[in-house]
């Protein structure tokens, strides 16, 4: 096995000390040894997978802590050394970046989907620690990609689908292009393998054809750049296979319509020279205007930069061109691999740096997920979105969001208080709806109030995980509380029927009950009677003499529930009839949602009724407050300028509609099925007699 072992070390020996090497040989030995009597997939030993990883990091000039680590990142997972051996044998440094990388072996998880999203979880929390911790996954991840031949094609699939979502953005996401383009290609060719291979093929075939106009251009750059002293190096650039697939496929092109042009990469000394470069070209070629862009001045949310321009060539075929310094263009190759490339390992605490705010981010995120593993996977999938938007505040600070973000979430961009108490936004000092989508450029500012709180609507537009993650994390918390205090009261009542209180009962009696029902807490208690998951009845008997008041309280007229109006999380409003203040309502539970208020006579209360632990009395309030919804029905004769009479005669009355859907009776008819906010049946009757008072309106009714 050692002769395995020359190739590497050979590399290795070019850029790290002796002792170094030596290090990393005796991780290797204690690798080769674990994973002995294991083979791949393909029939070869399983230590050339390790083996190999270590190659792609040793070529990016990654430090020794690192290569072992990617020798030793399957043992854990694999074989029977466990993280103390590698503390003892390697230091904590090493073994932390083993343990990082390693899955969670130790634990049985229902589905796929879960594990998946708790390695993930697991992953993130230790590249927080150390961003080499990544590094090596991607570099695993890669040679397994390269290898999918041995495994069954369900499983290469799985695989592929898994770097597509998630491990080619991370690469993205930190600026390393090499790793983003080979990983999209390779999960392209597992998942499409016919589609490939064509277009492999006719990729080939077209730079041969074009081979002879490339250098004719790549020649005049060149000449021109020289004539002003400009020390340059002009090279053409072939988009990888994954990136003419996604655009033919997004944009609904053939190959034709999107390899019509041109692209080369103009590389100089300094920033200064990017500008002089752009230009001397624009002298050469006429540009599009629309299609500069400048990353230099406002790189790219993963640091990339360099100066973006498309011009007209000689037969109008465009020509692409990107102009970067050396520097710029090895960190928009490698993103923070370059700090080990050229800082030798003294550029781990920059590197770090370059990824904590997205880290801190991804943190934020697992912290407002704690309890939802693939909610958090999929909101980290949603924000590894490789388009962005640029804006600014009203200070001139960039804010870079994925494309298609909203105001909603450029406020939670700024900080979390802000989007959640933001009421209002201005987009270049003009009022807009805080649903709007940002236009690269604009000038954003966030209008909030002490009192506001999220709109449960706004996760209907935002696109950000971190809107998105704090709207939810509201709207559970408020759920929470709501629950807690119906609950209580609804527990209050049913002991108020038997005579006593919840003050009255010993605690002790709670505690026991509390164990024996699996609930850690009080308010668990409570929580699980608002959302009817508990009983309120059941629990009253367990905590009283069951023996001596069960039968006083099936004897005992259960008191009604008072309704207040308003909408809340656990009392709500059923859609079938919509209840309205003034009409007899009745109350069901329905597990995990709470109390159902329906009118009492409604189609489906007859088949809730059969289960009488679920009904519940209810009545209204003296004089309930807020809108409530309800649903009527005009038919009218289907003529122009109807829809307008009808809205002034709601508008009228002052009340709002909140949904209108039109049908086609026949030529001279049409029905509208119109949802108002009332606040109460005095109100609608109000809005009803003003309707029939329009000439158009033939027949309408409640529904």
């Amino acid at each position: 096995m050692e002769s395995l072992f020359y190739p590497l070390q050979q590399a290795l020996l070019t850029y790290l000390d002796v002792e170094q090497v030596a290090l990393v040989r005796r991780a290797y030995l204690l690798a080769a040894k674990a994973h002995k009597n294991q083979q791949r997939g393909s029939g070869e030993p399983y230590i050339t997978h390790p083996l190999a990883a270590a190659h792609i990091l040793c070529d990016l000039r990654l430090d020794y802590q690192s290569i072992a680590a990617a020798l030793l990142h399957d043992t854990m997972e694999d074989t029977l050394i466990k993280k103390t051996q590698l503390i003892e044998e390697f230091g904590e440094e090493i073994a932390d970046l083993v343990d990082g990388v390693s899955k969670l072996t130790q634990i049985e998880f229902t589905t796929r989907s879960q594990a998946q999203a708790e390695n993930f979880r697991k992953m993130l929390l230790a590249m927080n620690k150390d961003i080499r911790v990544i590094l090596v996954k991607l570099a695993d991840r890669l040679h397994n990609m390269r290898t999918l031949a041995g495994l069954p094609p369900e499983k290469r699939c799985q695989k592929a689908i898994e770097t597509f979502e998630i491990y080619a953005p991370i690469a993205s996401r930190l600026g390393i292009y090499t790793f983003k383009t080979e990983l999209e290609d390779l999960s392209f060719k597992a998942i499409h393998p016919w589609r490939y291979r064509i277009l492999e093929k006719t990729i080939a075939s077209f730079c041969e054809q074009r081979n002879g106009v490339i250098q004719r251009i790549q020649t005049t750059l060149e000449r021109n750049l020289h004539k002003y002293e400009i020390p340059v190096t002009v090279r053409y650039h072939q988009r990888h296979l994954y990136s003419f697939y996604k655009k033919m496929k997004e944009e609904h092109l053939s190959f034709k319509e999107i390899s019509d042009f041109y692209s080369f990469r103009i590389v100089v000394d300094k920033i200064d020279d990017c500008y002089r470069a752009l230009g001397i070209i624009h002298n050469i070629y006429r540009p599009i205007p629309e299609h500069f862009r400048d990353y230099i001045a406002i790189p790219k949310k993963n640091d990339y930069q360099a100066l973006h321009t498309t011009l007209f060539g000689l037969d109008g075929t465009p020509i692409e061109i990107q102009i970067r310094t050396t520097d710029i263009d090895n960190k928009a190759e490698n993103g923070i691999i370059a700090y080990w490339k050229f800082q030798k390992g003294k550029g781990l605490k920059t590197a770090q740096s370059n990824a904590q705010q997205w880290l801190h981010e991804l943190i934020e995120l697992q912290h407002q997920n704690k309890e939802d593993s693939f909610e958090f996977l999929e909101s980290i999938k949603m924000d590894l979105s490789p388009k962005e938007v640029y804006v600014f505040t009203p200070k001139g600070e960039i804010i870079t969001l994925p494309q298609g973000s909203t105001l909603v979430d450029f406020a939670y961009a700024i900080h979390s208080d802000i989007g959640n108490t933001c009421i209002a936004s201005k987009i270049d000092k003009r009022l807009v709806p805080l649903s709007n989508t940002l236009v690269n450029g604009q000038t954003v500012e966030i209008i909030t109030a002490p009192g506001a709180r999220p709109n449960p609507a706004w996760l209907n537009f935002v696109v950000t995980a971190k809107a998105r993650s704090h709207i939810k994390n509201y709207l559970k918390e408020l759920q929470h509380t709501e629950s807690i205090a119906l609950g209580k009261r609804l527990l209050k009542r049913t002991l108020k029927a038997l005579g006593t209180t919840i003050e009255n009962i010993p605690e002790n009696t709670f505690h026991h009950l509390m164990q024996e029902l699996n609930y850690p807490k009080e308010n668990a208690l409570f929580e699980a009677i608002g959302l009817g998951n508990q009983m309120a009845s059941f629990v009253a008997l367990k905590l009283t003499d069951q023996s001596a008041l069960a039968e006083k309280i099936k004897k005992k007229k259960k008191r009604s529930l008072i309704i207040k109006g308003g909408e809340s999380s656990v009392i709500t409003f059923a859609e079938c009839c919509h209840p309205i203040p003034g009409d007899p309502i009745t109350g069901f539970f329905e597990k995990g949602r709470g109390i159902i208020i329906h009118v009492k006579g409604c189609r489906k209360f007859s088949s809730l009724k059969r289960d009488p632990e679920c009904y519940l009395p209810v009545r209204w309030e003296e004089a309930p407050e807020g809108a409530f919804k309800v649903s009527i029905r005009i038919e009218v004769i289907d003529q122009r300028g109807v829809l307008a009479e009808i809205t002034t005669a709601i508008a009228d009355m002052d009340a709002n509609i909140e949904d209108i859907d039109v049908e086609q009776q026949d030529g001279n008819y049409c029905s509208l099925d119109i949802i108002l906010s009332v606040s109460n049946r005095t109100h609608l009757a109000r809005v009803l007699r003003r309707l029939r008072t329009v000439k158009s309106v033939s027949r309408l009714a409640r529904q």
